[in-house]
């Protein structure tokens, strides 16, 4: 025990949570890599749908609006209109009392004509990725606190990672090997290259999407965040509830005044998704993103009244700090943050993370393996020296 250094503990609890949380850590880290382009995969296996008429004008959205009602597939909840009105509108339909969330069609907005969103081959698949991901394939309630327990885990990992990381004597000819991959070497020492300094490159991104993991995982750490950011993290229920004073119909405004109201309040290119009064709501609910923006993710809310009185203008740079880091948890944890910058970024992490498992289990074989062959060579030598 005299010689059980504090470096020694560590790597033991390294190699040992490593070795009981490997096969789940790697199934998380390698589904978690496909999900980073999930909705570029499902588009490039999505049927194609021809946008026709582009030599027509633009209808009005009021048009639109009573086009998509005529079609009879049920109640309009919101309408998406693309930056510079190029390309689909998305809109969402309630088809029944049964679909809540409301089902997405296309809209041409120069013939007005509404189609089914296109299919996807990859949709099934990408879905079992994500229950794959977040439950692995169990159910929620037993899935999802042992993907949280193996992300803690994997926490803990990276961090003793590092602390193995740094050499014994703290020299820069010895800090300089855990920054490269000595190529010419065996294939022993390039397989702990991979593991060390390929693990040391993407630590911080793998800490970041495991500490923002969690919030899905529990509710106590979502809590605890929550305490420890100053504001609730996933605050769906935190909007408040409007009650406008009734609006007269010949003061109700129509869809077209609406949406020159927004660009009024928001004087910018960008998508606009506008959520209609309806049952749950008795206004208009209202996002604008900013294509100038640093994060393609951030938006600006805006809330009317029927006759388009602004009730409340809500500018993402104006909020606290912590509020605007707690409602960017998601699209930090997605690598959506940056746009298709930080989805490249997210997605090389996930495949280090992925390879950290099957690298580490081959360091920890190559060293049973050289145990076992000084074993012998002991035993051996000890023979030798009897029959001398």
């Amino acid at each position: 025990m005299k010689n059980y250094s504090f470096r020694k503990f560590i790597n033991d609890i390294h190699l040992w949570l490593g070795i009981g949380s490997g096969i789940i850590i790697f199934i998380i880290c390698l589904s978690g890599t496909i999900l980073v382009f999930q909705e570029e995969i499902e588009e490039i296996f999505a049927e194609d749908v021809v946008l026709n008429g582009q030599d027509l004008p633009l209808k009005s959205l009021t048009n639109l609006k009573n086009s998509i009602s005529e079609a009879g597939l049920g109640q309009l909840s919101s309408i998406t209109i693309p930056s510079g009105k190029e390309g689909f509108y998305e809109a969402r339909i309630k088809t029944s009392p049964e679909d809540r969330r409301g089902t997405s069609f296309l809209v041409n907005p120069h013939t007005a004509e509404v189609l089914a969103q296109p299919e996807s081959a990859a949709s099934e698949f990408m879905f079992s990725m994500f229950k794959l991901h977040r439950w692995l394939l169990l159910d929620s309630s037993i899935g999802r606190p042992i993907v949280g327990i193996a992300t803690i885990i994997f926490m803990i990992l990276s961090v003793s990672g590092l602390i193995l990381w740094f050499p014994r004597k703290w020299r820069w000819r010895n800090f300089k090997q855990g920054f490269k991959i000595k190529t010419k070497a065996n294939w022993k020492r390039i397989n702990h290259d991979l593991h060390n300094t390929l693990g040391f490159y993407a630590l911080l991104l793998i800490i970041i999407m495991g500490l923002t993991g969690l919030c899905w995982s529990f509710e106590w750490y979502r809590e605890a965040a929550g305490a420890v950011i100053g504001t609730k993290v996933f605050n769906r229920g935190g909007g408040v509830e409007f009650d406008p004073e009734p609006v007269s119909e010949e003061n109700i405004a129509s869809l077209d005044r609406i949406y020159a109201i927004i660009h009024e309040e928001f004087n910018y290119e960008g998508e606009v998704s506008i959520g209609l009064p309806g049952e749950d709501s008795p206004v208009y609910n209202i996002r604008k993103y900013d294509e100038s923006a640093f994060s393609p993710v951030i938006s600006n809310k805006l809330v009317l009244d029927q006759s388009g009185k602004v009730l409340q203008k809500d500018i993402f740079s104006d909020k606290p700090l912590n509020v605007q880091i707690a409602s960017l948890i998601k699209p930090i944890h997605l690598g959506e943050i940056y746009g298709t910058f930080s989805k490249i970024l997210y997605f090389i992490a996930c495949l280090i993370a992925t390879s950290l498992p099957v690298t580490g289990t081959i360091i920890w074989i190559n060293k049973l393996r050289k145990k076992s062959s000084k074993k012998k060579s002991a035993k051996k030598l000890r023979r030798e020296k009897v029959a001398a």
